[in-house]
């Protein structure tokens, strides 16, 4: 069985967590009436001290209803150029909010206060209205790399001074909760929006979670139901989402150590020009000049190891549940048969 680490999206659900899921009680949620979609966003409410929660079944769901929440036509979204909001949600900022885009570019995809007030517009004839700024965390793009709440609330209070709203893609909050030991409850303060994807390092099967004001959720309900999103005996897979909060936060501080392991070897080989520094589950790595990252990937994935690119010379391992000890000695060891490939002819040209 080969070695998956193309992405924390490709977890099975646990024994335990298809237990939940069998025995969820469940009902029709667009009547509102499964009580345990409820319970998930009650629980994820109340853990990040916010008023209300929505079920959704992706985190492009979660974001695209929350800028549509907090824009208007002709507005503009502030955030970085890597954004999953921006790169990989099918432009559907434009699609379904009518919004323009406004792109900064922070260092592995962290925005500060100063960047972002720069960006801001004046109210002029000429340009879109500046209603919302968008952060990610953590940030794929930039190799997992962490906000603290210290570095957000400085963007916080620059949203509230110029009338912007805030929103959070939380894709792998909880890998930032674990790295940086801040807590949960206090994030609640500090944005108007938060998406909670329970199906990449959490390990359930399906669904994220946008928290925000019992107006904006009320808001959201309506705009879910038109984009097709509503579901009925959902609290199948909201136990699944709970299961995973109950049990499978602190052991991504495993996945960490397992990311930083196969960096530090990423380090010393020959075809790596340079690994991103690691703070959470994701590792990216720049191939030296000779190699093409598309032909390592089909290399490693011949001698069972999976991994993707993310672009033509930068590659990319995600670690996860489904990921053991013995899982990493064997990835580690492939990696480091791969070193010949330069000698043998392996070139990109």
């Amino acid at each position: 069985m080969p070695i998956d680490l193309r992405s924390d999206t490709v977890t099975r659900p646990t024994a335990g967590m298809l237990d939940a899921m069998l025995s969820a009680k469940v009902g029709d949620d667009v009547f509102g009436e499964d009580p345990t979609v409820a319970a998930l966003e009650n629980k994820l409410a109340g853990m990040f001290g916010m008023d209300a929660g929505m079920f959704c079944p992706s985190g492009t769901m979660t974001n695209q209803i929350a800028i549509k929440c907090f824009t208007q036509p002709m507005d503009e979204v502030i955030c970085d150029q890597t954004a999953h909001v921006y790169r990989y949600e099918g432009g559907g900022i434009a699609y379904h909010s009518l919004s323009s885009v406004r792109l900064l570019n922070g260092p592995r995809g962290i925005l500060t206060a100063e960047m972002i007030e720069e960006e801001i517009n004046e109210e002029n004839i000429h340009y879109p209205h500046s209603s919302l700024v968008v952060l990610e965390n953590t940030v794929n793009k930039g190799g997992g790399a962490c906000y603290t709440l210290d570095q957000i609330e400085p963007i916080h209070n620059l949203c509230n001074i110029k009338g912007l709203k805030l929103h959070l893609d939380g894709a792998r909050l909880f890998n930032a909760l674990v790295a940086t030991g801040d807590k949960a409850a206090d994030y609640g303060r500090f944005f108007d929006g938060i998406s909670i994807c329970l199906s990449k390092g959490l390990g359930a099967p399906v669904g994220s979670v946008l928290l925000g004001s019992q107006e904006t959720i009320a808001k959201a309900r309506k705009i879910r139901k038109v984009f097709g999103g509503g579901m009925r005996q959902a609290g199948f897979l909201a136990a699944a989402g709970i299961y995973a909060l109950d049990h499978h936060v602190e052991r991504m501080a495993v996945d960490h150590h397992h990311a930083k392991l196969l960096s530090q070897v990423l380090e010393r080989l020959e075809f790596v020009k340079e690994v991103l520094p690691v703070e959470t589950n994701i590792v990216i790595f720049e191939v030296a000049a000779a190699y093409n990252a598309t032909n390592i990937v089909e290399s490693l994935r011949k001698k069972g190891l999976l991994c993707s690119t993310t672009s033509n010379k930068t590659i990319r391992f995600v670690t996860h549940l489904d990921v053991k000890p013995e899982m990493i000695d064997q990835a580690i060891e492939i990696l480091v048969q791969l070193e010949p490939l330069k000698a043998s002819g392996f070139r990109a040209y």
